[in-house]
């Protein structure tokens, strides 16, 4: 298990079946994103995590609270800062992601993405005009795991790649159908302008 260290303390991520077991009790969609969401997409682990991501709709956020009842949760508002997430508080726009632990003397296990939707679409933080039906921007592991789709990762992860970011795209690219390649070309190309990821997927 990989643990890392933070100026908010050490970071221990909690193993990817026990994080789907908590999340399996929602009452509303939510997949595995991040590093883990790519592994699930190529049907294999091939790198170490610092931490592991569960992606909800903002809309949706208050479930968290539910699922995760008895533990320790901060909001991370921008630029930099953690704090404290009330309960019943519905974060607002802006604040993105959410720090969580069994409690204040255990490392951080879980964080949580929050993205926009509107109706029964998906909408990008990134770029509103990016979008898609909510019903497509998930699969499903063969253990039953919900994850974000490989494209829609990736399209998070070009917006400023690091070696983590490169390594996964060079391990998804191969298993990118033609639709996926497209969708993510106009996506990147929508929200962050020219990019060399494009050239590499065909387009």
């Amino acid at each position: 298990m990989t643990r890392s260290e933070t100026q908010w303390g050490p970071w221990e991520p909690a193993p990817l079946n026990d994080v789907a077991a908590l999340f399996s009790t929602a009452q509303v969609r939510w997949w595995i994103a991040g590093g883990y969401a790519i592994e699930l997409a190529v049907g294999h682990s091939y790198r170490e995590h610092g931490d592991i991501d569960v992606l909800l709709l903002r809309r949706d956020q208050l479930a968290v609270q539910e699922v995760l009842s008895s533990w320790d949760w901060w909001a991370a508002d921008p630029p930099g800062t953690l704090r404290s997430w009330r309960r019943d508080e519905t974060l607002p726009l802006g604040v993105h992601d959410i720090w969580c632990r069994p409690g204040s003397s255990e490392p951080w296990r879980i964080q949580i993405m929050l993205d926009e939707a509107e109706n029964d679409e998906w909408v990008s933080r990134r770029n509103s005009g990016v979008r898609r039906a909510i019903d497509q921007v998930g699969a499903v592991s063969a253990e039953g795991i919900p994850y974000l789709t490989p494209e829609v990762q990736l399209f998070y992860k070009a917006k400023q790649p690091r070696p983590k970011d490169e390594q996964d795209f060079a391990t998804t690219l191969p298993t990118l159908g033609d639709d996926q390649r497209r969708w993510l070309v106009g996506a990147i190309t929508q929200a962050y302008g020219p990019h060399p990821w494009n050239d590499r997927l065909g387009n």
